[in-house]
């Protein structure tokens, strides 16, 4: 594969070298095609054969321009943005182009610059072209070196090495920023020469100190320690050291007064420039603090440290200095050898213990802590101190690092972070080694920890290295700028456990925060199956505490629950604003399912947002929707006082057990619970019913608008029928009266007046209800019925019942009208939706003149199905008529007296405003002609009195069609009757009188039999 790309980029490289010989002169060409081939002879094939020929050679020829003219010694930088119309090619990047006599450290040094000023370097390309030149400069010749590889062949006097560079980094637009570029990098350029150029001479300086110290020792000083300061010296000089600068100073003066003063002409490298400073305030002595001056004159004889001065040359990083400090007669320090540099990476991969000075200061540690050396500490300590970092210990005393490095012992690989500090005697940097578990290691903790350290020690990152390697714990090593004489006070212990809590992560936290919860026992098992069930993106958005929650709520679903769900509201939000979660395993809950029902509580959805938690002890994951809310009208919302409402009603809605609509606004509006808001739908789906002229949109909006009145309604409600309530209810429900009454007083139209004093006369008509009775689980049932008192219901339609029973649920609506206390009639299941009542009503009307002869006065039902199954066909379509059937039944019987011989017995937990009402019938009809031994069974189960003769027409009482009780069986009992008195009525034409209309099940369909019926 190598093989053929890099023969495409030949092909590619050979096309471009023809279009120069198309574009330039033949004495031209030769040389630039030349140039062009030694350009991009090392460009790797990837970064070339993707790119427009035109460019290719646009940025050779640019390149074999610039170099074309070039004085002794300078170094040629230019920085542009290549156009097409300007330079006749170009690039989506800042070009930097550079020539300069061929030297060390040159694209070293340059990349490194670009670096620091946060550019993104894309590509270096780095040929070094022999070139000869004439007097003025100017390019003549580009010579083809044959030197072969590990062998040198001098070249000819007039031919120079230079090193021809072109960078392609990060647009910079503007033109004040490309000349500041230009700018640093002939900075850079100049220091890299004069380190070059130096070198020699600060080895032979290096040499000197060494040569001066053995002969002539300074006085006091032990000659072991003069002894190691030398092989240091020697180690450092022996290809250890990068050198790149030097100079003598001398300590002068005294007191306030006292100064370190650069000797003459000393300096070498980068430091020719006394004015060139690598350390700041360091030349006052006198008005250094006495700590720090103390340090500079105390009797050592070799100094390492970090200066304040990056280097330009090699590497962007705080260079070392190396003092070999100069002694008077009487062991007095009077000046100091300093020298500037890197130390190379040779010297950082030699352990300690083959460094002259960092040895004996090992084996001093070793020698203090005094563990066996094969012991388990023992090795352990050696490990610690040939792994700390070199810079460290080439700088830190004695003390410090036995400290240190005993601290980091004790760890013993625990997982938890611990910290190091050490503060820079001359207060220009502090170094911190902070230890954090390796797994919870990474780029948002350091930057965490960063800030923090910046923080507490007034400073600003100078540096930082990670060190990952087969144990638990990470190491990052800090180094914090600061200035002298503005670090706070600190406290090293405090300060590490607020790092401890800036570490703990994520998953950290949100263990501890189960086992506080739940135990250690049930709080580990929890975490095992929720560590790392969420998502990276969760923990963007929610703290631990808030997974806790979460968890808790996750739980149910594992245990069975079809939902969960939580409406919160952060501290962050507006009154008018909340946040609801919910909660379902398997699939997320589709949008356009739950945004309507939001809706429909009053609540509008700004944002969504959903998360996949994939717990370990569940099959399938689970989906966390958060929402964030805000009240449709502006209204603020009382969390504590709607929440649980809130969750029950939005749970009712999505198992079908309330309806979607504008009813459960009343939940967040008026604090009404799912069953007070389906309390008031039952009695609006009713005033529909009766012909009522507004919609049921305008009534929702209606209560809505007075939520205050729509409480109270309830709360009147309650008061009559929660058989719960003290015996004083009769009179609070008075005071509810007149409180209703002042609310309306304030209701301006007329409309919305009406509705509202509409569902006041519906309490105030109710005799009886179930609404408080609960089901065998003791929660409240599925369905509402009413006893109504016909008689008192403003604006009914005529003729008015005596009584009747309202039935509702989501599932059904059901209506039974009572024309008196013993009344008979048919159920009906109807399909007229929208006025089934009636429907009903004119039955009921037919019922009592047909049955005049067998009971005083009529009745009549009717239901309708309010969510017939879309699939399944006539078979799951009579499962559901049956099953509205009986929840009709059931409501009726809730509110119906019992007779137990000659007892009365009231419904439980049913407050009756009426006598006693023990009659009941039912009867067949449309669509319920099976259904007389179903409507019997309820009966039994209830214990009713009339038992089977609570429906006629089952099993038990007459079958209509074998006893021939139906229409035709009635004709021809009347056709016998006239045969006997000796008339044809089937030929001969007869007028019969009678009351009623076709509409009768038996008479009116037998009367269609003849035609001779006049």
């Amino acid at each position: 594969m190598a093989g053929k790309l890099e023969s495409r980029k030949q092909d590619v490289i050979n096309d471009v070298a023809r279009l120069v010989h198309d574009r330039l002169k033949p004495e031209q060409a030769g040389p630039a095609e030349a140039f062009l081939r030694l350009l991009y002879a090392n460009v790797p094939p990837d970064d070339l054969i993707e790119r427009e020929p035109e460019n290719i050679l646009g940025a050779a020829l640019s390149a074999w321009s610039f170099a074309a003219q070039r004085k002794p010694g300078e170094a040629k930088v230019r920085a542009f943005n290549p156009h097409f119309e300007s330079h006749g090619w170009r690039s989506s990047h800042t070009v930097i182009e550079v020539v300069n006599d061929d030297m060390p450290f040159l694209v070293d040094s340059v990349t490194a610059e670009a670096t620091r000023r946060g550019l993104t370097v894309h590509l270096v390309i780095h040929p070094i072209a022999k070139i000869r030149r004439n007097t003025k400069g100017e390019l003549i010749e580009l010579v083809e070196h044959n030197g072969k590889p590990g062998k040198t062949k001098p070249l000819p006097e007039d031919v120079i090495s230079e090193s021809v560079m072109h960078l392609e980094v990060s647009e910079q637009s503007d033109p004040a920023v490309l000349r500041d570029i230009e700018t640093r990098m002939q900075t850079v350029l100049a220091d890299v020469r004069a380190a070059v150029e130096d070198w020699r001479k600060m080895r032979q300086a290096m040499l000197a100190q060494i040569d001066a110290i053995e002969k002539a020792p300074p006085a006091g000083l032990d000659a072991e320690e003069m002894a190691e300061a030398c092989a240091f010296l020697r180690w450092v000089e022996d290809d250890h050291f990068t050198f790149l600068g030097y100079r003598e100073y001398a300590y002068e003066g005294r007191g306030k007064q006292a100064t370190r003063n650069v000797v003459g002409e000393s300096g070498l490298g980068i430091l020719r420039d006394s004015e060139i400073r690598v350390f700041d305030g360091m030349r006052e002595l006198g008005q250094l603090p006495d700590d720090v001056r103390d340090y500079l004159l105390q009797p050592s004889l070799i100094d390492v440290v970090k200066t304040n001065r990056l280097a330009t040359v090699h590497r962007t990083v705080h260079m070392d200095s190396i003092a070999v400090k100069r002694f008077d007669a009487a062991g007095k320090v009077i000046g100091e050898h300093r020298f500037v540099g890197l130390f190379t990476s040779v010297a950082y991969n030699q352990p300690p213990h083959s460094i002259p000075l960092l040895r004996r200061k090992v084996e001093r540690i070793l020698l203090r802590a005094g563990f066996p050396p094969a012991s388990h500490d023992g090795k352990a300590l050696v490990h610690i101190l040939e792994t700390f970092p070199r810079d460290e210990l080439f700088q830190i005393n004695d003390d410090e690092l036995f400290e240190m490095s005993l601290g980091i012992l004790h760890l013993q690989e625990r997982q938890r972070i611990a910290l190091f500090v050490r503060r820079d005697p001359f207060e220009r940097h502090i170094s911190c080694l902070v230890y954090v578990p390796r797994d919870n290691f990474n780029t948002d903790l350091r930057i965490r920890i960063q800030k923090l350290l910046e923080k507490t020690f007034n400073g600003t990152l100078a540096a930082f290295y990670t060190q990952l390697s087969d144990s638990v714990l990470a190491r990052v090593h800090f180094i914090i700028k600061t200035t002298r004489g503005s670090i706070p006070p600190y406290d090293v212990r405090e300060l590490e456990q607020r790092l401890i809590a800036v570490g703990r992560s994520w998953s950290d936290k949100l263990s501890e925060a189960l086992v506080e919860a739940k135990g250690e026992e049930q709080g580990l098992h929890l975490f095992q199956g929720y560590g790392r069930a969420f998502p990276p993106g969760y923990a963007d958005y929610f703290n631990a505490q808030s997974a806790l929650l979460d968890i808790e709520r996750i739980e149910t679903l594992r245990q069975g629950a079809p939902l969960a769900m939580n409406l919160y509201r952060p501290i962050e939000a507006a009154d008018n604003a909340v946040h609801f979660k919910v909660y379902r395993a398997g699939q997320p809950v589709p949008l356009s399912d739950i945004l309507p029902m939001l809706e429909h509580m009053g609540l509008r959805a700004i944002s969504e947002v959903p998360f996949e938690i994939q717990p370990s002890t569940m099959d399938q994951a689970v989906w966390i929707h958060d929402f964030r809310l805000q009240t449709a009208d502006g209204g603020s919302i009382d969390i504590a006082r709607t929440k649980q409402n809130f969750h029950e009603a939005f749970a009712a809605v999505w198992l079908g057990e309330a309806e979607d609509d504008g009813f459960n606004r009343l939940v967040m509006r008026a604090g009404l619970t799912a069953r007070q808001a389906a309390i008031m739908r039952a009695y609006a789906k009713y005033l529909k019913q009766t012909g009522f002229t507004f919609s049921q949109d305008y009534i929702e909006q209606t209560l809505a608008k007075y939520p205050h009145v729509a409480r109270l309604v309830v709360d009147l409600f309650t008061t009559r029928f929660d058989p719960n309530q003290s015996k004083s209810a009769a009179t609070k429900a008075r005071g509810i009266l007149v409180e209703i009454e002042h609310a309306l007083d304030a209701v301006s139209n007329l409309d919305e007046d009406r509705i509202l004093r509409r569902f006041v006369n519906l309490v105030d008509v109710t005799l009886r209800t179930n609404a408080f009775q609960p089901d065998s689980a003791g929660q409240p049932k599925p369905y509402i019925s009413f006893k109504l008192d016909s008689q008192r219901i403003d604006e009914l339609p005529l003729p008015r019942p005596m009584v009747e029973i309202w039935v509702y649920s989501p599932r059904v609506e059901a209506v039974h009208l009572r024309g008196g206390k013993v009344a008979r009639g048919g159920i009906r299941w109807s399909d007229r939706k929208e006025d089934f009542r009636t429907e009903v009503l004119g039955l009921m009307k037919a019922q009592m003149v047909k049955n005049a002869v067998i009971v005083p006065v009529g009745s009549k039902g009717g239901f309708v199905v309010k969510r017939p199954p879309a699939e399944g066909g006539r078979e799951a379509l009579m499962e559901e008529v049956i099953a509205c059937y009986k929840t009709f039944m059931y409501g009726m019987l809730d509110i119906t007296d019992n007779v137990k011989g000659t007892t009365i017995l009231p419904p439980d937990n049913v407050i009756r405003l009426d006598e006693d009402d023990p009659y009941l019938v039912v009867a067949a009809d449309k669509g319920t002609a099976t259904f007389s031994d179903i409507a019997n069974g309820i009966s039994a189960d209830y214990g009713f009195w009339l038992g089977d003769a609570f429906a006629s027409g089952g099993s038990a009482g007459y079958d209509h069609k074998k006893m021939g009780i139906t229409a035709r069986g009635a004709w021809e009992g009347v056709k016998r009757h006239f045969r006997e008195i000796g008339r044809d009525i089937q030929s001969e034409d007869f007028t019969v009188a009678g009351v009623g209309d076709m509409s009768g099940d038996v008479f009116g369909n037998g009367m269609l039999l003849s035609k001779a019926i006049k």
